[in-house]
């Protein structure tokens, strides 16, 4: 039977970067907007963690039934290992769905009930990402998925909740915090890339090529700063976010040098941290800009 310190350990993974860094970016935006709502933001922060350990729970269940996670190097698996039963796990994830479904609700209640049907699309698109007969992140398309709702839709739900718009700063910020959260799931697959190819997962890392994907990770974080910078071209401030640059030099140098394993578990970590500082300094930029 599984421990609690296993639960949390199984739904850790990229949770908390994945979650918190658009909402804030989100709430920057907003406050840019002078549209902050703190009621409103708390919100928007459960709907997006209930979402990502609900993900985290579905992946598990998903690829333990289907025997994909027998060989692995990260973080455990709850079903993989034979630590929890199969149908404990997908309750897991149901409940987490549930949770984002209800505070999700009340947000449109209170601001706009066009968030509703984004809201439902994001828990079929979260199970079906490695549920059902024919799961999407099995197909190269997981990066998609990441990009669109912890990027695009997590940014700009929150600030389009607080603020009943969306600005060009909340888009760039959205595609900035995307990529990272991307390159997220790149090197957690990258790290992976063997064991997945032969069992079938067909994952972008696989089907790139480890030299190609370990290029597109080190892109992505670019791409993020890209985005930053843009932003700074009409409101300065935004090029606070440049100052996490030091934090990336590290994990893509783990990258490109061709690191495996346990090393590009610290690289995970390490990207994590970067998608923190980066939503921080910037949501700190969008704020003073106002």
């Amino acid at each position: 039977m599984a421990t609690s310190t296993q639960w949390l350990s199984a739904s850790r993974p990229r949770t908390l970067p994945a979650a918190v860094a658009p909402v804030l970016i989100g709430s920057g935006a907003a406050a840019a907007l002078g549209a902050f709502s703190l009621g409103r933001g708390l919100l928007a922060l459960l709907v997006s963690l209930a979402l990502q350990v609900g993900v985290n729970y579905a992946n598990d269940y998903s690829d333990g039934v289907r025997g994909t996670d027998t060989v692995r190097v990260g973080p455990m698996r709850l079903v993989g290992s034979g630590a929890a039963e199969p149908r404990a796990v997908k309750l897991a994830a149901f409940g987490c769905f549930a949770v984002a479904g209800l505070a999700g609700l009340v947000l449109a209640a209170v601001s706009s009930w066009w968030l509703v049907p984004v809201g439902a699309v994001s828990v079929l698109a979260a199970w079906f990402y490695t549920g059902g007969s024919r799961p999407y992140g099995y197909r190269g398309l997981g990066e998609v998925f990441v990009f669109v709702f912890f990027g695009l839709v997590a940014v700009l739900g929150t600030t389009f909740a607080m603020a009943g718009t969306v600005s060009s700063a909340a888009v760039l910020g959205a595609v900035g915090v995307g990529l990272l959260a991307c390159a997220l799931l790149m090197v957690n697959n990258l790290r992976d890339v063997h064991t997945d190819g032969e069992v079938g997962k067909r994952t972008l890392a696989v089907r790139l090529g480890e030299v190609a994907a370990r290029r597109v990770y080190a892109l992505m974080l670019g791409g993020a700063f890209l985005a930053a910078a843009i932003i700074g071209i009409r409101q300065p401030w935004a090029l606070l976010a440049l100052l996490a640059l030091p934090l990336a030099w590290p994990p893509v140098r783990t990258v490109l040098r061709g690191g495996r394993g346990r090393d590009l578990i610290v690289v995970l970590g390490a990207t994590g941290r970067l998608e923190i500082v980066y939503a921080a300094l910037l949501t700190l930029g969008l704020v003073l800009s106002r």
